[in-house]
């Protein structure tokens, strides 16, 4: 397999996805896998793009049909990631990022084990809750239930192989984008992608 299977875990409130977005844009053949879930859509969500959106009783059945990578619960919703959507866009060139929880991480290292993990975390507990409580769609009663629950999921950072402080956002980006490069550089890939050259090289 050419191609990199990348996992990002953040608690709520870190920003991974908005350095997700910025790395997609900055890179070429880096692409974020679309998970479903069953959480509501929210008013700037684009089913298909941001999620795709099921009902609960469409979740288990995938579950039932073994159709997810990794799946789990988080808060009151499910979370699952296509095994057949990864597949298609590994083998397509393509760089896939996994933007799941540590829960779901633990079940694609089961099964990928050559998956980069990364794991993103805010610069501070004020600025975490800061950014939590900027949403303003969320009740206190939910902001109270995420703190807990990022400061629950911070603990896990030390399972991943990378870890970004997400503080200056453009060095944040710039630290994701170099993972990508670096793993783009391996040995172990370069031989595969460039055996043409290397053997005209040694030839």
């Amino acid at each position: 397999m050419t191609a990199q299977l990348y996992i990002l875990s953040a608690p709520s409130g870190a920003g991974k996805t908005s350095l997700v977005r910025e790395a997609c844009l900055r890179l070429d053949d880096l692409v974020v896998s679309v998970s479903h879930t069953t959480r509501p859509m929210r008013p700037k969500d684009t089913d298909g793009t941001d999620y795709h959106f099921v009902d609960i009783e469409t979740f288990h059945q995938m579950i039932a049909d073994a159709d997810f990578l990794e799946h789990a619960q988080v808060f009151d919703n499910f979370y699952g990631t296509s095994h057949k959507a990864i597949k298609e866009l590994l083998a397509s060139g393509k760089d896939v990022i996994l933007e799941i929880d540590w829960q779901g991480a633990d079940q694609v290292r089961g099964l990928i084990p050559e998956a980069c993990s990364i794991f993103i975390v805010p610069p501070s507990r004020e600025t975490l809750e800061h950014r939590l409580r900027g949403r303003a769609s969320d009740s206190e009663e939910v902001i109270e239930r995420r703190i807990a629950e990022a400061v629950s999921d911070m603990q896990h950072f030390s399972n991943y192989d990378y870890l970004i402080v997400n503080d200056d956002f453009e060095q944040a980006t710039s630290e994701l984008c170099a993972i990508v490069i670096a793993k783009r550089v391996e040995v172990s890939r370069q031989s595969q992608q460039r055996s043409g050259l290397l053997s005209s090289l040694l030839g």
